[in-house]
């Protein structure tokens, strides 16, 4: 006899105004499916640059601990926005994608819920595609929430 696995769904957001609407569609599917919910943030630390006139060089900047905590301000605001205290946050470090990918597969989650900001083709070349590189290299499903904002004028 098999045990019953619970059910996991994975929301991946970011700090892009439209991260509410990826959390409420993909509560409302957790929700649905009667699984857990997960928000996922995940920091990538960018090195910051500062040119001169005859050189470029990186400026470290030490403020991980800021970050971190308004990160988790960040999830905690959302996780009370969707009136559930059950659900889970976490917050990770690394490249976005990859860290999605590996959380997914670390927490045995069903699911991965993300938003796509439908970027014109040549900033996707030039800053590439999380959601993208996630849909080609994921084993479980993923569902992409369009974030993009309805450019109809009425």
């Amino acid at each position: 006899m098999e045990a019953t696995k619970n059910k996991k769904v994975l929301i991946a957001m970011d700090y892009d105004e439209t991260s509410q609407k990826v959390a409420e569609v993909g509560f409302s599917m957790a929700q649905a499916m009667n699984a857990e919910t997960i928000l996922l943030h995940v920091i990538s630390e960018q090195p910051i640059y500062y040119s001169a006139y005859t050189y470029m060089s990186e400026l470290s900047v030490d403020f991980m601990g800021d970050l971190r905590k308004s990160t988790q301000e960040f999830l905690d605001k959302v996780k009370k926005h969707l009136g559930d205290e059950s659900i889970k946050t976490m917050l990770q470090e690394g490249e976005i994608a990859r860290t999605i990918l590996k959380t997914s597969k670390d927490l045995e989650a069903d699911m991965i819920v993300m938003g796509s900001h439908s970027r014109k083709w040549l900033e996707n070349m030039l800053l590439g595609s999380e959601t993208e590189y996630v849909l080609k290299k994921t084993t479980i499903p993923l569902f992409i929430v369009p974030t993009q904002k309805d450019k109809i004028s009425s």
